[in-house]
């Protein structure tokens, strides 16, 4: 079994609505804002190589919607989802299964592609999964999330035949390697995986810990439509991981790829920060 980092760029959103209720003065600190009051946020995603299967876990944002899209976002850095995808070795047609945690934008965006106009899967090979319960959460939206759930980028899967849903009822996955912690804080039923590797157990934290800076309880996204949950959710996952010494793997983190956590008188506080490749 073998892990791959792929990094499909960074993009800005809102310092304010990435740290809710939580003073600039403090925030700042750690993610510095531009003079729109932007932060610099990554979209990285993972790949699992594991027998024949080639796993990858979010797509990033895509290239499919149009300038004035673009433009609220600001889409930047060198990398790129296939570009990413070949330096580990891969093309889009090896991958096996597109495991989607949630389906904002910017983490399924890259799944769809157009076509002379016309949408297809960039993945032609590969089984989309996703839960029922969040599926019909994001194609009847509410009015808050609506902007976040674009029907080009969800559609498609199931229309082309290559969705297929996990049970959101049970942990379990159609992976033996991975078990699925569901939260519902962020948007509903997000799906946090938990990979075993080796000796280690790796979260990819997509939404409820965007990054090494959201480890206090308190640093609560305003985009989370239910905050008090994703309160809740925070601290019960991070209890677990400091316990068990689970590695989380940051998708937004513009820094840091993976961290451990500890138990302080403070509450769960970050112990140490690394690189991915430092354990595989």
């Amino acid at each position: 079994m073998n892990l791959h980092v792929i990094n499909t760029g960074f993009f800005k959103l809102d310092g304010g609505a990435m740290f809710g209720v939580v003073p600039k003065s403090i925030w700042q600190k750690s993610n510095p804002a531009d003079e729109n009051n932007l932060c610099t946020w990554a979209m990285r995603c993972l790949l699992i190589e594991a027998g024949n299967k080639v796993v990858l876990i979010d797509n990033g944002l895509g290239d499919k919607q149009d300038a004035k899209f673009f433009g609220h976002y600001y889409l930047h850095g060198e990398d790129t989802l296939l570009g990413s995808l070949n330096k580990e070795g891969f093309s889009a047609d090896d991958v096996t299964d597109m495991f989607l945690t949630h389906l904002h934008f910017d983490h399924c965006g890259g799944g769809v592609k157009l076509n002379g106009g016309k949408p297809e899967l960039t993945f032609k090979s590969a089984v989309y999964w996703s839960n029922e319960d969040h599926w019909k959460w994001a194609t009847q939206p509410n009015p808050r999330e609506k902007a976040s759930f674009l029907t080009e980028n969800i559609l498609p899967m199931q229309e082309k035949g290559q969705l297929k849903f996990i049970s959101a009822k049970e942990r379990t996955t159609p992976f033996d390697f991975m078990e699925i912690y569901y939260a519902s804080g962020h948007t509903d039923k997000m799906m946090i995986p938990k990979i075993k590797f080796k000796n280690h157990t790796i979260c990819f934290m997509a939404d409820l810990l965007p990054s090494v800076a959201h480890i206090p309880l308190p640093y609560i996204m305003g985009y989370d439509t239910r905050p008090l949950l994703t309160l809740q959710e925070k601290e019960e996952f991070l209890k677990e991981a400091a316990d068990n010494q689970y590695v989380l793997f940051f998708e937004h983190d513009p820094v840091h790829e993976c961290c451990t956590v500890k138990h302080t008188d403070k509450g769960v506080r970050l112990d140490k920060t690394f690189r991915l490749k430092e354990i595989v």
